[in-house]
């Protein structure tokens, strides 16, 4: 993202408080979701790769959050 400040002749718009919150909130997730993610890579670099007995596969991690969806938005009957 550029940190050059906006012309006068592009000048921009400003969120209604709440749309900010929200882009704040939001902003706040992804970061601690890039640092956890970030960490992970970490570990992988300084210990190697996990063994497989140590990993769960990935059909049961789709399934389980499969199921957290479904749980979150149930069908309409």
């Amino acid at each position: 993202m550029s940190e050059q400040p906006a012309t006068a002749d592009h000048a921009r718009q400003p969120l209604e408080p709440a749309a900010a919150d929200g882009l704040r909130a939001y902003a706040a997730r992804t970061r601690e979701s890039a640092e956890q993610f970030a960490a992970v890579l970490e570990d992988i670099a300084e210990n190697g790769l996990p063994s497989v007995e140590d990993c769960t596969p990935w059909e049961e991690l789709r399934e389980a959050h499969l199921a957290r969806l479904t749980a979150q938005h149930p069908a309409v009957a």
